[in-house]
């Protein structure tokens, strides 16, 4: 019973929350070496040139995300395996080429003044901020679903 009894409490244990200075690894600096490699592939082929002011790794129960900021304040995080997840570029535009065609496109034709200052995707859609102010969000066959 006693042994029932400890094992029933390490359970519980292991689902309570960590005390904050428990846990460190949840958002800390890290060196642009230790990125995915398939992120560190995504800054040298689209966001050549740039300087790194810093890179940050975020641990969660089950995965982890990186955060990239540019010493021109751009940021682009990445998922753990390295794919982006969010482009943000404050005074520039989205490099085109990591855009996907279709949006491209899309808002050429119907925003021909504006240049698309964030992009972010998630498995089912991608949402973008014009320099308009305007947000445009596309499902995963590339089609128009909502504008703010």
């Amino acid at each position: 019973m006693k042994t029932i009894l400890t094992s029933l409490l390490l359970a519980l244990a292991m689902f309570l929350p960590a005390p904050a200075s428990a846990n460190t690894d949840s958002d800390k600096a890290i060196p642009p070496s230790r990125l995915p490699k398939a992120a560190l592939q995504t800054i040298s082929a689209y966001l050549p040139g740039r300087k790194i002011a810093i890179a940050k790794v975020e641990s969660e129960l089950f995965s982890k995300s990186y955060t990239v900021i540019f010493t021109n304040g751009e940021k682009i995080e990445f998922d753990g395996r390295g794919r982006w997840t969010e482009v943000k570029c404050k005074r520039s535009a989205v490099p085109a080429s990591l855009v996907p065609a279709q949006i491209g496109h899309y808002i050429r034709e119907n925003y021909p003044d504006c240049r698309i200052l964030e992009i972010e995707r998630d498995d089912d859609e991608y949402e973008v901020k014009l320099s308009n102010y305007v947000e445009v969000t596309f499902n995963k066959r590339f089609e128009v679903i909502d504008v703010d």
